[in-house]
């Protein structure tokens, strides 16, 4: 089952999308009647939805898994309201905690079962506000964004850049970006922010990704492998481009995806067995 909703973040409402998961999964444990929960952050002038529906894919794969699914608009993207070229990167860690906020004030969901999902420039989002919040139990990421400034001016061209900064303004594909906004981009450093998530982390990447370079993530492995605790996997799909578009890539996507989140869930599982 599905449900449209508004969720308020400040003056401003963020569209999302509810998929609650099967009731023919069969839960054990402690926390049986309740449900882990993932949110999904799209990326860079992205929406809920996916490039070829692939956020729409996933939530509703997830769903069939025993997940309860958000997926949603940042301001100014898809139907949520407001103007995305005016909003910074501080801002949309903002709305990603505003949202888990909504998630977690559901009934039937496991507080200590909150993964993020985030895609391309989301994917730095999600690493950012998992940093900051402790909700946050684990991390996956595809093909996300490194260097959130150079990446995202690397994406857009030079010339969109220097017009915002000279003018105030500038456009690309039809969002009206301001000057603040490129400045917002520059003080985040996810690689340096990632040592800060304690829990455990999926990386997946194409090799023939054009927009996200590959490196990225094996450099995000070596950081998550040098923190404390928390464990981090990756997998490297060949071929596969920036949004995974191909079936096959996108099914390599979907397997990691779900096997690694399962296999979360069984170690969660035996743990409260032991506890008990």
């Amino acid at each position: 089952m599905e449900r449209h909703i508004i969720i308020r973040h400040n003056e401003e409402e963020l569209t999302a999308n509810v998929h609650y998961p099967s009731s023919s999964v069969k839960r054990e444990g402690r926390c049986k009647d309740r449900v882990p929960l993932v949110v999904i952050c799209h990326g860079f002038v992205g929406s809920r939805i996916g490039v070829d529906r692939l956020f729409v894919k996933t939530s509703r794969e997830l769903a069939e898994e025993g997940y309860m699914v958000v997926r949603f608009d940042y301001i100014g993207c898809g139907e949520s309201t407001g103007d995305y070229g005016q909003e910074g990167l501080e801002s949309m860690i903002d709305q990603t905690r505003t949202v888990l906020d909504y998630a977690l004030s559901c009934a039937d969901v496991d507080p200590t079962r909150v993964t993020l999902i985030g895609h391309s420039l989301g994917g730095a989002v999600a690493i950012l506000a998992a940093g900051r919040d402790q909700r946050v139990k684990n991390l996956v990421l595809w093909a996300p964004v490194g260097y959130p400034f150079n990446d995202i001016v690397k994406i857009i061209g030079k010339d969109v850049y220097e017009t915002a900064i000279k003018t105030g303004l500038s456009d690309y594909l039809g969002y009206e970006f301001t000057a603040p906004f490129f400045e917002s981009l520059a003080p985040f450093q996810p690689f340096q922010q990632a040592g800060k998530f304690g829990g455990n982390v999926l990386l997946i990447h194409g090799t023939a990704d054009e927009s996200i370079p590959v490196d990225y993530t094996f450099l995000y492995q070596k950081v998550f492998w040098m923190r404390p605790e928390g464990r981090c996997d990756k997998e490297i799909i060949f071929q596969a481009d920036h949004t995974f578009s191909s079936g096959p890539h996108r099914k390599q996507l979907m397997d990691h995806t779900k096997q690694w989140l399962n296999h979360q869930e069984n170690v969660q599982q035996e743990w409260q067995h032991w506890m008990i």
